[in-house]
């Protein structure tokens, strides 16, 4: 085989690896974000924490990611993956482990604030290196995979992780997961490189270098970045309120099913995702379209889950159908980060997408203990084995926000163009 033909088939092999550890990446920082779904009455019945204290524990995570989302754009774009992601997986592999020793609820928030932080470069990561390693006319395709692997992360973190956790004590299961991630820093470190030897699309269109307050300024400026922010934050909050913390313990109560099969139901939900998220992002490049695409996948989406909350007498196979529906369909949400690279100039990709990042952040953050508070409000007294058992009204009163979050998310949508899957600078193109 010549030096050429060698290079050629090199290429893509290494292109593949890279993409491959960051989507691990992406797996772990979603098995790590949606674990205390599983734990929420061992959480509270070992730190001896009300609801809304639960919920703030868990949005301790999403208040790290809030801050970080920006920042790790930036640092993305200035330092490169390599370095920044590696000591992000470290950081984040870190908090699994003080969380997993904590002994009061100070320290275990200390331990899910240092997840977050270091979880907060995932996405950002992979998405950045997607661009650097691939054409851009395979980026919606890739950012699909790339939550595919996210989504079968959150399933890791749901019924499996609940099996895990039946078999040793939480502390353990939690303590196997931040060393495994220490191993990951390790091999992406060895393997990663930043950009592919052939990637000149940033030198050809701004340089290098850009300083801070002109790479947010050119951001900030542009309405697109703040509509499609919005409608990416409101459509994705009922995925991590539902999914990510309250969904399996009410399952449990309104359908009378075990922790274990709850765990599974709510696993729908990711593996949905895990499969839409590839297929929308296909059918979006096809179409030439992504708008319509987003409009028709979160109508869907709350239409399939008010149905799961509030519709009376669905069996068992309804409930399960629905909440793959449901999962399905809400992730049309993730052209939007296709759309906001389609708008801004390579060089701010990390931290366009940083930008769009920390509104999913915030609406997390904001939404886990405001579900908690509703749910402490309509709360009977009711204690099982020292934890609090919430009842089925309550819930209902409590999900309230899924419908309206998505409600607005489609008002939003109304405000954005339709960018017919082509950048806004032609120059960008490969």
């Amino acid at each position: 085989m010549s030096k050429s033909s060698h290079e050629k088939l090199a290429y893509p092999i290494r292109a593949w690896t890279i993409w491959l550890l960051s989507a691990v990446f992406m797996f772990y920082k979603y098995a790590l974000e949606v674990s205390p779904s599983v734990m929420t009455a061992t959480l509270m019945k070992t730190f001896n924490i009300s609801g809304v204290a639960l919920g703030n524990l868990a949005a301790c995570y999403f208040y790290a990611y809030l801050l970080l989302q920006i920042p790790a754009g930036l640092l993305l774009d200035r330092f490169g993956p390599r370095k920044t992601t590696t000591i992000a997986i470290g950081v984040c592999a870190a908090g699994s482990l003080i969380f997993s020793a904590a002994d009061s609820i100070l320290v275990a928030g200390i331990g899910r604030f240092l997840t977050g932080a270091g979880a907060a470069f995932a996405a950002v990561n992979c998405l950045k290196l997607i661009a650097n390693w691939f054409p851009f006319r395979h980026f919606a395709f890739m950012a699909g995979l790339m939550m595919t692997m996210a989504m079968l992360g959150a399933v890791g973190g749901q019924a499996p992780l609940a099996a895990f956790i039946q078999k040793m004590e939480w502390r353990q299961a939690i303590q196997v997961i931040g060393m495994a991630g220490l191993v990951l820093g390790v091999i992406f470190w060895i393997v990663v490189r930043d950009k592919a030897p052939d990637h000149e699309r940033e030198r050809h269109i701004a340089p290098p270098r850009m300083s801070l307050m002109e790479s947010m300024r050119k951001i900030f400026k542009n309405p697109q970045s703040w509509w499609l922010s919005a409608y990416s934050g409101f459509a994705f909050a009922p995925v991590m309120v539902f999914g990510g913390l309250w969904g399996v313990s009410f399952i449990a109560e309104a359908f009378a099913l075990s922790q274990n099969l709850s765990a599974q139901m709510v696993s729908l939900i990711f593996i949905g995702f895990a499969i839409g998220a590839p297929a929308f992002g296909w059918f979006s490049d096809w179409l030439g379209r992504r708008r319509i695409v987003m409009l028709w996948g979160t109508i869907i989406a709350f239409i399939s889950i008010t149905a799961v909350v509030y519709a009376p007498g669905i069996s068992a196979y309804m409930l399960a159908f629905l909440l793959f529906i449901f999962g399905f369909s809400i992730s049309s949400f993730l052209l939007c980060f296709t759309m906001i690279c389609e708008i801004n100039l390579p060089i701010l990709a990390a931290t366009a997408i940083g930008f769009m990042n920390a509104f999913d952040a915030l609406l997390g953050a904001l939404s886990d203990p405001l579900t908690g508070k509703f749910l402490d409000m309509g709360w009977d007294g009711k204690l099982v084995e020292g934890a609090r058992v919430f009842s089925v009204a309550g819930y209902k009163t409590a999900f309230l926000t899924l419908p309206v979050y998505l409600i607005i998310s489609l008002f939003t949508l109304f405000r954005i163009k339709e960018t017919h899957c082509k950048p806004s600078h032609p120059t960008a193109l490969p």
